[in-house]
């Protein structure tokens, strides 16, 4: 199968460098020095670019483009298939601006390009079979049924990796302030967010806390202080924040 992706900023190079072994890749853009540079990095793929009017005639399209920048799209004819990466926005929009036989919906993250993206799609049932094997093969892929449970997955699995970075970043830096080399500090967290995801496939994440909690220990007292400044308060915020963001950008 070829798929042509329309836009190639950083989630697309994710997309396309984990599908890139399995697909046939075509990428159309309107800056010729980052194709051009894509090119480079990716070789076996094809690029283009943009034209007004662009025919995308019996094409599956891979919609990366930024939400805002929907309506400046010009396409014409009617694509195969039709995957869109844009957060918050609505399959209605997507009719709205581009014709396709069938739509769907994705939300990808930026470890597609390490095959360990966490996706999330829906849509038209008729593509779900086509969906699943296209981002299965950059990771994990859950189906939700409604558009909703994706923008709320969208601050969660899509978003989730600028959040866990800020984590991570916490993490190393307390350990550096107490007095453990950058560098080490660097792979001991690698390792943690490593195994912590092997633990998570079969445990629950309070069970996980439990076992690692033993009373009056190094764990609870770190724990405490997580508590103390709301740190979940602020994950669960920070959930909520950025689905109403999704909503808000799908009505732009």
């Amino acid at each position: 199968m070829k798929l042509t992706f329309i836009g190639n900023g950083n989630m697309a190079r994710a997309l396309i460098k984990g599908l890139v072994s399995k697909y046939k890749i075509e990428v159309l853009g309107r800056n010729k020095l980052s194709l051009d540079n894509l090119k480079q990095e990716i070789p076996t793929i094809s690029i283009g670019i943009l034209k007004n009017d662009e025919d995308i005639t019996n094409k599956n399209i891979i919609l990366c483009v930024k939400p805002y920048s929907l309506d400046q799209l010009s396409l014409s004819g009617k694509a195969k298939s039709l995957y869109s990466v844009l957060a918050g926005t609505t399959i209605e929009s997507l009719k709205n601006n581009i014709s396709s036989n069938a739509y769907i919906r994705t939300m990808p993250n930026l470890a597609a390009s390490k095959l360990k993206s966490m996706t999330t799609v829906t849509g038209d049932i008729s593509l779900k079979e086509n969906a699943m094997e296209i981002f299965n093969a950059i990771g994990t892929t859950l189906w939700l049924n409604t558009q909703k449970e994706l923008d709320i997955a969208t601050g969660l699995a899509g978003s989730g990796p600028a959040f866990l970075a800020l984590v991570s970043e916490g993490l190393e830096d307390g350990a550096v302030n107490a007095g453990l080399k950058r560098e080490d500090a660097q792979i001991l967290t690698a390792g943690l967010f490593d195994g912590f995801s092997a633990l998570l496939k079969d445990e629950k994440a309070s069970n996980i806390k439990d076992a690692v909690m033993s009373p009056g220990g190094t764990t609870a007292a770190g724990y405490s202080i997580l508590e103390k400044h709301n740190v979940r308060f602020s994950m669960i915020e920070a959930i909520n924040v950025a689905y109403q963001k999704a909503i808000e950008l799908g009505k732009k």
